[in-house]
């Protein structure tokens, strides 16, 4: 196990010649700032850019993390799909509230992304359960397209140094959002 642990802290971390995130510069919406990532890591050609880790709790407050693929980003929020009766559909189910993490890592960029899950319509999650590969010309009464409306969400710009650059956006009662840099060590 000494192997192990000296292996994984000879690994490299991040290089020099990373993005720079500004935090006197970052827009009023984070949706604007999300999407401006997404679209980079689309460009660059970063792999699977619209993965993300989706994390829910279980009944005894226990987080469970996987990986989702992002469906669609609009004003209602941040759509992502699952069977109902699925684990992750039975936790939204009791707890609505729920997390997702995107890492770019060519770009060294990660964005949390908390806030509510709700269903939208069956006409949405039809249309959606009808674009899967494994669609087999019949619907899916158990398919469920979500969107997860944030009331918090933090950029994260990592740096060689590992002293990242953060960003965390929250959002008030009446809905505005405001922003801050968080200044704790990361995590």
């Amino acid at each position: 196990m000494d192997d192990i642990r000296e292996r994984l802290r000879g690994l490299p971390a991040f290089p020099a010649d990373l993005p720079v995130l500004d935090p006197e510069a970052v827009p009023a919406d984070p949706t604007e700032l999300f999407v401006a990532w997404l679209n980079q890591a689309i460009e660059t050609g970063a792999r699977q850019p619209h993965a993300m880790t989706f994390v829910t709790t279980r009944r005894d407050g226990t987080p469970v993390g996987r990986t989702l693929i992002l469906k669609d980003v609009d004003e209602s929020g941040y759509h992502f799909s699952t069977h109902r009766t699925s684990r992750k559909g039975v936790e939204l189910g009791r707890n609505p509230r729920a997390s997702m993490v995107f890492f770019w890592r060519e770009s060294g960029r990660q964005v949390r992304v908390t806030g509510t899950a709700r269903a939208l319509g069956d006409d949405v999650s039809q249309a959606d359960w009808e674009k899967r590969p494994s669609y087999t010309g019949s619907p899916n009464p158990d398919w469920q397209v979500y969107t997860l409306d944030p009331d918090e969400i933090e950029f994260m710009q990592a740096r060689e140094d590992r002293n990242h650059t953060r960003v965390e956006y929250a959002r008030d009662s009446d809905g505005a959002w405001s922003h801050h840099v968080v200044t704790t060590p990361a995590g």
